[in-house]
Protein backbone atom coordinates (compact mmCIF):
# COMPACT_ATOMS: atom_id res chain seq x y z
CA UNK A 1 0.00 0.00 0.00
CA UNK A 2 1.18 3.31 -0.72
CA UNK A 3 2.22 5.89 2.05
CA UNK A 4 1.80 9.84 1.85
CA UNK A 5 4.75 11.25 3.41
CA UNK A 6 3.86 14.91 3.23
CA UNK A 7 2.81 17.50 1.19
CA UNK A 8 4.52 20.65 -0.30
CA UNK A 9 2.48 23.85 -1.50
CA UNK A 10 3.35 24.87 -4.66
CA UNK A 11 3.78 28.40 -6.02
CA UNK A 12 1.45 29.31 -8.22
CA UNK A 13 3.09 29.40 -11.25
CA UNK A 14 4.42 26.01 -11.28
CA UNK A 15 2.85 23.36 -13.88
CA UNK A 16 3.91 19.69 -13.14
CA UNK A 17 2.70 18.74 -16.59
CA UNK A 18 4.97 21.40 -18.41
CA UNK A 19 8.17 20.07 -16.13
CA UNK A 20 6.94 16.40 -16.81
CA UNK A 21 7.41 17.06 -20.79
CA UNK A 22 11.07 18.60 -20.64
CA UNK A 23 11.48 15.52 -18.04
CA UNK A 24 10.07 12.93 -20.54
CA UNK A 25 12.55 13.98 -23.46
CA UNK A 26 14.79 11.53 -23.86
CA UNK A 27 13.87 7.71 -23.18
CA UNK A 28 17.35 6.87 -22.20
CA UNK A 29 16.55 8.34 -18.69
CA UNK A 30 17.76 6.57 -16.15
CA UNK A 31 17.70 8.24 -12.34
CA UNK A 32 13.24 8.81 -12.72
CA UNK A 33 10.47 7.70 -14.46
CA UNK A 34 7.39 9.63 -15.77
CA UNK A 35 4.10 9.34 -16.47
CA UNK A 36 1.17 11.44 -17.38
CA UNK A 37 0.21 12.51 -13.65
CA UNK A 38 3.70 12.26 -12.06
CA UNK A 39 7.49 11.42 -11.37
CA UNK A 40 9.07 8.57 -9.41
CA UNK A 41 12.34 8.34 -8.23
CA UNK A 42 14.87 5.88 -5.92
CA UNK A 43 16.90 7.44 -3.05
CA UNK A 44 18.71 6.26 -0.46
CA UNK A 45 18.14 6.57 3.33
CA UNK A 46 19.66 5.03 6.52
CA UNK A 47 17.30 2.07 6.10
CA UNK A 48 18.12 1.51 2.57
CA UNK A 49 16.53 2.13 -0.90
CA UNK A 50 13.49 4.06 -0.65
CA UNK A 51 10.99 4.62 -3.82
CA UNK A 52 8.84 7.70 -3.71
CA UNK A 53 6.53 9.03 -6.17
CA UNK A 54 5.88 13.11 -6.93
CA UNK A 55 1.77 14.11 -7.85
CA UNK A 56 -0.14 17.35 -7.61
CA UNK A 57 -3.07 16.53 -5.66
CA UNK A 58 -6.15 18.98 -4.72
CA UNK A 59 -5.06 22.50 -3.49
CA UNK A 60 -1.80 22.98 -5.45
CA UNK A 61 -0.13 20.48 -3.23
CA UNK A 62 2.60 18.20 -4.31
CA UNK A 63 1.91 14.94 -2.85
CA UNK A 64 5.11 12.95 -1.77
CA UNK A 65 4.23 8.97 -1.57
CA UNK A 66 6.46 6.47 -0.60
CA UNK A 67 6.02 3.33 -3.17
CA UNK A 68 8.47 1.31 -1.75
CA UNK A 69 11.03 0.84 0.76
CA UNK A 70 12.67 2.31 3.55
CA UNK A 71 10.24 4.48 5.74
CA UNK A 72 11.82 7.62 6.09
CA UNK A 73 12.03 9.84 9.70
CA UNK A 74 11.30 12.76 10.44
CA UNK A 75 14.43 14.57 9.44
CA UNK A 76 15.25 11.74 6.32
CA UNK A 77 11.61 13.52 5.34
CA UNK A 78 12.95 16.95 5.35
CA UNK A 79 15.90 16.35 3.71
CA UNK A 80 13.73 14.84 1.24
CA UNK A 81 11.24 17.86 0.83
CA UNK A 82 14.57 19.67 0.19
CA UNK A 83 15.73 18.06 -2.68
CA UNK A 84 12.43 18.05 -4.23
CA UNK A 85 12.51 22.56 -3.51
CA UNK A 86 15.98 22.61 -5.48
CA UNK A 87 15.04 19.69 -7.66
CA UNK A 88 12.13 21.94 -9.16
CA UNK A 89 13.03 25.13 -8.07
CA UNK A 90 10.17 25.72 -5.66
CA UNK A 91 11.13 28.30 -3.82
CA UNK A 92 11.53 30.72 -6.82
CA UNK A 93 9.09 33.83 -7.24
CA UNK A 94 8.61 33.54 -11.14
CA UNK A 95 6.38 36.75 -11.57
CA UNK A 96 9.75 38.84 -12.56
CA UNK A 97 10.68 36.49 -15.17
CA UNK A 98 7.44 35.78 -17.00
CA UNK A 99 7.01 40.22 -16.55
CA UNK A 100 10.25 40.45 -18.65
CA UNK A 101 9.25 37.32 -21.32
CA UNK A 102 6.30 39.06 -22.19
CA UNK A 103 8.00 41.43 -23.21
CA UNK A 104 10.59 40.15 -25.41
CA UNK A 105 9.85 38.64 -28.87
CA UNK A 106 12.17 35.41 -28.51
CA UNK A 107 10.84 34.29 -24.72
CA UNK A 108 7.83 35.80 -25.12
CA UNK A 109 6.24 32.55 -26.68
CA UNK A 110 7.65 30.23 -24.97
CA UNK A 111 7.58 31.51 -22.00
CA UNK A 112 3.63 31.18 -22.92
CA UNK A 113 3.43 28.07 -24.15
CA UNK A 114 5.40 26.51 -21.66
CA UNK A 115 4.39 28.68 -17.98
CA UNK A 116 4.64 26.99 -15.25
CA UNK A 117 8.12 24.73 -16.28
CA UNK A 118 10.61 25.40 -13.55
CA UNK A 119 14.98 24.46 -14.14
CA UNK A 120 14.54 21.19 -13.31
CA UNK A 121 17.71 21.22 -11.15
CA UNK A 122 20.17 18.31 -9.93
CA UNK A 123 20.64 19.01 -6.37
CA UNK A 124 23.70 16.70 -5.82
CA UNK A 125 26.74 18.23 -6.90
CA UNK A 126 28.48 15.06 -8.32
CA UNK A 127 26.04 14.13 -10.30
CA UNK A 128 25.32 17.68 -11.53
CA UNK A 129 29.30 17.86 -12.49
CA UNK A 130 29.30 14.59 -13.75
CA UNK A 131 26.33 15.29 -16.31
CA UNK A 132 27.80 18.16 -17.50
CA UNK A 133 31.24 16.66 -18.03
CA UNK A 134 29.37 13.68 -20.16
CA UNK A 135 27.42 16.21 -21.97
CA UNK A 136 30.77 18.33 -23.03
CA UNK A 137 31.36 18.07 -27.01
CA UNK A 138 28.25 15.18 -27.53
CA UNK A 139 24.67 15.00 -28.34
CA UNK A 140 22.03 14.56 -26.43
CA UNK A 141 21.73 11.27 -27.04
CA UNK A 142 24.97 9.93 -26.18
CA UNK A 143 25.25 12.02 -22.92
CA UNK A 144 21.90 9.82 -21.87
CA UNK A 145 23.84 6.69 -22.90
CA UNK A 146 26.74 7.70 -21.16
CA UNK A 147 25.60 8.57 -17.96
CA UNK A 148 23.17 5.07 -18.44
CA UNK A 149 26.27 3.31 -18.58
CA UNK A 150 27.68 4.93 -15.78
CA UNK A 151 24.92 4.24 -13.58
CA UNK A 152 24.31 1.17 -14.42
CA UNK A 153 28.02 0.05 -13.73
CA UNK A 154 28.11 2.00 -10.49
CA UNK A 155 25.25 3.32 -8.92
CA UNK A 156 22.26 1.20 -7.23
CA UNK A 157 19.41 -0.55 -8.85
CA UNK A 158 16.05 -1.50 -7.18
CA UNK A 159 13.10 -3.55 -8.74
CA UNK A 160 9.75 -2.91 -8.04
CA UNK A 161 6.84 -4.40 -10.05
CA UNK A 162 8.65 -5.09 -13.14
CA UNK A 163 10.39 -1.82 -13.33
CA UNK A 164 13.97 -1.08 -12.74
CA UNK A 165 14.72 2.20 -10.46
CA UNK A 166 18.28 3.63 -10.38
CA UNK A 167 20.30 6.05 -8.43
CA UNK A 168 23.44 7.89 -9.20
CA UNK A 169 26.62 6.59 -7.71
CA UNK A 170 28.20 8.59 -4.97
CA UNK A 171 31.67 10.01 -5.69
CA UNK A 172 33.17 7.56 -2.90
CA UNK A 173 32.32 4.40 -5.50
CA UNK A 174 35.06 5.52 -7.50
CA UNK A 175 37.88 5.23 -5.49
CA UNK A 176 39.76 2.65 -6.84
CA UNK A 177 38.06 2.99 -10.05
CA UNK A 178 40.86 3.27 -12.97
CA UNK A 179 40.68 5.39 -15.76
CA UNK A 180 40.52 2.72 -18.17
CA UNK A 181 37.68 1.25 -16.70
CA UNK A 182 35.74 4.07 -17.44
CA UNK A 183 37.22 4.14 -20.65
CA UNK A 184 35.03 0.65 -21.51
CA UNK A 185 32.02 2.10 -20.67
CA UNK A 186 33.10 4.65 -24.15
CA UNK A 187 33.43 7.71 -22.26
CA UNK A 188 37.20 9.68 -23.50
CA UNK A 189 40.07 9.30 -20.96
CA UNK A 190 39.89 13.13 -20.57
CA UNK A 191 36.19 12.61 -19.64
CA UNK A 192 37.36 9.43 -16.99
CA UNK A 193 39.95 11.59 -16.00
CA UNK A 194 37.70 14.03 -14.82
CA UNK A 195 35.02 12.50 -13.59
CA UNK A 196 37.77 10.83 -11.10
CA UNK A 197 38.75 13.72 -10.46
CA UNK A 198 35.99 15.27 -9.07
CA UNK A 199 34.86 11.97 -6.98
CA UNK A 200 38.03 12.14 -5.22
CA UNK A 201 37.66 16.09 -4.68
CA UNK A 202 34.41 15.30 -3.22
CA UNK A 203 35.14 12.28 -1.22
CA UNK A 204 38.22 14.10 0.58
CA UNK A 205 35.99 17.52 1.17
CA UNK A 206 38.10 19.48 -1.13
CA UNK A 207 35.15 20.64 -3.26
CA UNK A 208 31.22 20.64 -1.63
CA UNK A 209 28.30 22.24 -2.76
CA UNK A 210 27.78 23.93 0.32
CA UNK A 211 31.51 25.54 -0.20
CA UNK A 212 30.32 26.76 -3.42
CA UNK A 213 27.36 28.19 -2.36
CA UNK A 214 29.06 29.65 0.17
CA UNK A 215 31.59 31.59 -2.06
CA UNK A 216 30.36 35.67 -2.27
CA UNK A 217 28.99 35.08 -5.90
CA UNK A 218 28.34 32.40 -8.28
CA UNK A 219 31.38 34.41 -11.02
CA UNK A 220 33.46 33.03 -7.33
CA UNK A 221 32.45 29.37 -7.64
CA UNK A 222 32.67 29.48 -11.41
CA UNK A 223 36.62 30.17 -10.74
CA UNK A 224 36.39 27.67 -8.13
CA UNK A 225 35.29 25.09 -10.70
CA UNK A 226 37.37 26.28 -13.12
CA UNK A 227 40.39 25.01 -10.85
CA UNK A 228 39.54 21.98 -12.06
CA UNK A 229 41.46 20.33 -14.79
CA UNK A 230 38.61 18.97 -17.24
CA UNK A 231 35.87 21.80 -16.18
CA UNK A 232 35.63 24.46 -18.60
CA UNK A 233 33.25 27.33 -18.79
CA UNK A 234 30.38 26.05 -20.60
CA UNK A 235 30.63 22.92 -17.80
CA UNK A 236 30.48 25.59 -14.79
CA UNK A 237 27.79 27.67 -15.93
CA UNK A 238 25.82 24.68 -16.16
CA UNK A 239 26.52 23.61 -12.75
CA UNK A 240 25.62 26.86 -11.25
CA UNK A 241 22.26 26.89 -13.23
CA UNK A 242 21.49 23.62 -12.39
CA UNK A 243 22.77 22.65 -9.33
CA UNK A 244 23.81 25.75 -7.91
CA UNK A 245 20.39 27.43 -8.93
CA UNK A 246 21.92 30.56 -10.20
CA UNK A 247 19.26 32.32 -12.46
CA UNK A 248 21.90 34.86 -14.13
CA UNK A 249 24.09 31.94 -14.93
CA UNK A 250 24.55 31.95 -18.70
CA UNK A 251 25.92 29.41 -20.65
CA UNK A 252 26.83 31.52 -24.35
CA UNK A 253 29.03 28.34 -25.63
CA UNK A 254 26.35 25.87 -25.39
CA UNK A 255 25.96 24.32 -28.76
CA UNK A 256 21.91 23.87 -27.91
CA UNK A 257 21.37 27.89 -27.34
CA UNK A 258 23.36 28.95 -30.11
CA UNK A 259 21.51 26.93 -32.51
CA UNK A 260 17.97 27.80 -31.06
CA UNK A 261 18.84 31.69 -31.50
CA UNK A 262 19.53 31.55 -35.06
CA UNK A 263 16.49 29.38 -35.99
CA UNK A 264 14.39 32.00 -34.33
CA UNK A 265 16.02 34.94 -34.89
CA UNK A 266 16.88 33.78 -38.62
CA UNK A 267 20.56 33.93 -38.85
CA UNK A 268 22.50 32.32 -41.46
CA UNK A 269 25.28 31.42 -39.08
CA UNK A 270 25.29 30.57 -35.36
CA UNK A 271 25.38 34.02 -33.21
CA UNK A 272 29.04 34.93 -31.31
CA UNK A 273 28.94 34.98 -28.11
CA UNK A 274 29.22 38.63 -27.52
CA UNK A 275 26.23 38.72 -29.59
CA UNK A 276 24.73 36.75 -27.58
CA UNK A 277 25.51 38.83 -24.34
CA UNK A 278 24.18 41.98 -25.82
CA UNK A 279 20.86 39.81 -27.32
CA UNK A 280 20.48 38.63 -23.10
CA UNK A 281 20.65 42.38 -21.57
CA UNK A 282 16.81 42.57 -20.88
CA UNK A 283 17.15 39.24 -19.36
CA UNK A 284 19.53 40.21 -16.78
CA UNK A 285 19.20 38.07 -13.50
CA UNK A 286 17.33 35.89 -15.32
CA UNK A 287 19.75 33.98 -17.84
CA UNK A 288 19.50 31.17 -16.99
CA UNK A 289 15.49 30.66 -17.34
CA UNK A 290 16.18 32.39 -20.68
CA UNK A 291 17.87 29.91 -21.90
CA UNK A 292 15.97 27.10 -20.21
CA UNK A 293 12.77 27.92 -22.03
CA UNK A 294 15.23 28.44 -25.49
CA UNK A 295 16.41 24.94 -24.94
CA UNK A 296 12.09 23.70 -25.48
CA UNK A 297 12.13 25.38 -28.93
CA UNK A 298 14.68 22.33 -29.51
CA UNK A 299 13.58 19.34 -27.68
Amino acid sequence: MNDLLFKLQLPEDFDLGACLEYMNRSPLECLFRTDEAGVSRMFRIEGGPLLVRLSVSEGHKLSVTRLHGAVPGALEQEQLARYIVEWFDLDRDLAPFYKLAAADPLLGPLASQHRGLRIIGIPDLFEALCWAILGQQVNLAFAYRLKQRLTAEYGEALEWEGQTYYRFPGPEVFAEVQVEELCTLQLTRSKAQTVLTVASLITSRELSREELLALPSPAAAEQRLLQIRGIGPWTSQYVRMRCLRDASSFPVGDVGLQNVIKFLTGMDRKPTPAELLELARPWQGWEAYATFYLWRALY
